[in-house]
């Protein structure tokens, strides 16, 4: 039998029980040992389960087993089916067949990247990566999950296998990464994960699914504030479209990540301290059929001293005002009395927050009327009334008309600001319905988005990847015919190049031990796989993109994960800092990614040598 000397081993947090006794198989996420140490550790773990005495040198023994599980200080993600399991079954059939060579202990580096750019634009918003780290910080295979594992495999798989997916973690694990929120370019690296080769490959699935989906909403998000403006507060409606409920939770979260102001959905509002907007439906104003089922018709002043007794007929009053207006005859007539009841009904619930969907019957012939009356009862009462929403129509035209119908009450009755109440326009709209308005011209303040922004209409996936870079301080690297799909090889940092108007001009990659470029100091920087594009760059400033954001118990510094509100901030930051023609919706300028000298040198080397040499006779 094979002594085990485990002075060379690091025993993980999670063990249950003192090493020393002896009592439990070993079930570890140690640091890199050679095969013969692996085989022994396995043997000895057959033995324990087996209730064998093996035999264990004095010298062999002082081994310091912190217990309990320190690493998960971090709460788990916020979908709580995101676990160990949440896998592709292809994950875990490698995961048995590295464990049965003996290659489950290699140090393997993965990238984490996108390929193209989505909705045809020319950038990304990288996020999901608060998600990724909980994930990495809570990664472990409960009891029930290995028992699902083993009733699915072969009954061929050894039982050691299975025990060793009780044992492992994240413990042995760095992640870095770019800072949420940024501003990313296909081909580099969003997250490089390193770590043991078998947990590495195990993280893959889960990896992707919370950064896909959270960055691909988040840019949809950008891209829509980018083309509303920043004067215009921009609400995400899209909770009852979006696919299922994780969907519209993270919807929620990312679109305000990537420049909405608010959301509908009381359950992100809660759970990400997201502000929540929300007034009514048609069914609200539909409900109500005449003034007569309004049984509690008084309202108090704003100053919570006097109180109007019938604030139905103030309202009444003012509705004759209007007709009786100059400015207003052959506008309206009669307007809609159950619709005039349903506004009169939210007024009373909610006076300091008059909001009212105008478009249940006719906007400009009732709507509009009928919340002017109720909007200038309220006001004389000493409220501020907030505005209209547009579900549907012309919404250019309506809006506008709408706006000259409030400018003409202020200056017909005197009523400071109420020209500048608050229209806000919903009705499935999208980025396209944007740019279409702002060239048509519109008054409206805020819009409400939801289907197609949430569910990405215009894309549906973004296309991460995840691929081995390097084994074991080999760099590896995958060819393909189509280049796009070509890895870049080995452990890279990655620098953002800043030119002389203080935009970024180039993403530089470079070799793990290649020395950072400098300020001032001229780089040659080249296109990963074509060999005539290539330039010199003297940049003015040199970011460093990647962070230590779970460093395991390796002893790097580990980020702290800023807020939603930080990374939102940052996101801001991020595009105020771009050139503008780089994150333009229409014919975008390509922003360039390129690699080192040698780092180029090296991938060409390698290309030749992994290609397989043709033979022709």
């Amino acid at each position: 039998m094979e002594l085990l000397d485990r002075t060379k081993l690091t025993i993980p947090p999670f063990e249950r029980d003192n090493f020393l006794e002896m009592s439990n198989p070993v079930s570890c996420s140690y640091s890199k040992v050679d095969p013969g140490t692996a085989r022994a550790i396995r043997k000895l773990n057959d033995g324990l389960r087996n209730g064998l005495a093996l035999p264990v040198k004095d010298e062999q023994v002082a081994v310091n087993t912190p217990r309990g599980n320190p690493l998960s200080e971090l709460k788990g993600p916020t979908n709580p089916m995101v676990t160990a399991l949440l896998t592709d079954m292809y994950q875990i059939t490698m995961a048995y067949a590295y464990w049965r060579a003996d290659k489950h202990l290699d140090e393997a580096v993965f990238d984490l990247f996108h390929r193209n750019n989505p909705f045809g634009g020319e950038y990304t918003i990288f996020a999901g990566l608060e998600e990724c780290i909980k994930f990495a910080a809570n990664f472990r295979f409960k009891d029930y999950e290995v028992d699902y594992v083993r009733s699915i495999m072969p009954p061929s798989c050894e039982e050691g296998f299975f025990n060793y997916l009780r044992g492992i973690d994240c413990s042995n694990v760095n992640i870095h990464a770019i800072a949420e929120g940024s501003i990313v370019f296909p081909r580099v690296p969003m997250m490089r994960v390193e770590g043991p080769l078998l947990v590495v490959q195990l993280l893959e699935t889960t990896l992707l699914t919370l950064v896909n989906y959270a960055s691909l909403v988040a840019t949809n998000a950008a891209r829509h504030r980018q083309v509303a403006g920043n004067s215009k507060i921009l609400l995400e409606f899209g909770l009852r479209r979006a696919q299922g409920p994780d969907g519209g939770i993270s919807a929620s979260k990312y679109c305000y990540l990537g420049g909405f102001d608010a959301t509908s959905n009381l359950d992100a509002g809660r759970r990400f301290g997201i502000p929540v907007r929300g007034t009514h439906s048609h069914a609200f104003i539909s409900s109500f059929v005449s003034s007569d089922e309004i049984t509690q018709r008084s309202l108090a002043y704003a100053n919570k001293i006097d109180s109007c007794d019938d604030f139905v007929g103030l309202i009444q009053y003012w509705l004759s005002k209007i007709q009786e207006a100059d400015f207003f005859q052959g506008k309206f007539s009669e307007t809609n009395h159950s619709e005039l009841a349903a506004f009169t009904s939210y007024a009373l619930a909610f006076p300091t927050e008059f909001v009212s969907l105008v478009d249940t019957y006719d906007v400009m012939r009732s709507g509009v009327p009928n919340f002017c009356a109720v909007a200038l009862a309220l006001q004389q009462l000493g409220y501020k009334p907030k505005g209209i929403r547009l579900d549907s129509g012309d919404l250019s035209y309506l809006s506008i008309e709408a706006r000259k119908f409030f400018v003409a009450i202020e200056k017909q009755f005197a009523m400071p600001g109420f020209g500048k109440l608050s229209i806000t326009a919903s009705n499935d709209i999208n980025e396209d319905t944007l740019d279409a308005l702002n060239k048509q011209g519109h008054e409206i303040n805020a819009f409400g988005i939801g289907t197609h922004l949430v569910t990405c209409y215009k894309q549906p996936a973004l296309g991460c990847v995840y691929k081995l870079v390097e084994v074991n301080g080999q760099p590896r690297i995958k060819l393909s015919e189509d280049l796009s799909k070509v890895t870049i090889p080995g452990k890279k940092q990655c620098y953002r190049l800043y030119g002389k108007e203080g935009f970024p001009m180039v993403d530089l990659m470079v070799g793990e031990n290649e020395p950072p470029p400098k300020v001032q100091e001229r780089i040659l920087c080249r296109h990963p796989f074509l060999e005539s594009k290539r330039a010199y760059v003297v940049p003015q400033k040199v970011e460093a993109l990647y962070k230590c954001y779970w460093a395991g118990k390796s002893g790097l510094q580990q980020e702290p994960l800023p807020s939603l509100e930080s990374s939102r901030h940052h996101c801001q930051h991020q595009l105020a800092t771009m050139r503008p023609d780089h994150i333009r919706s229409l014919y975008p300028t390509p922003y360039k990614v390129s690699v080192s000298g040698k780092l180029y040198d090296y991938i060409h080397f390698l290309w030749l040598n992994e290609a397989p040499i043709g033979e022709l006779h």
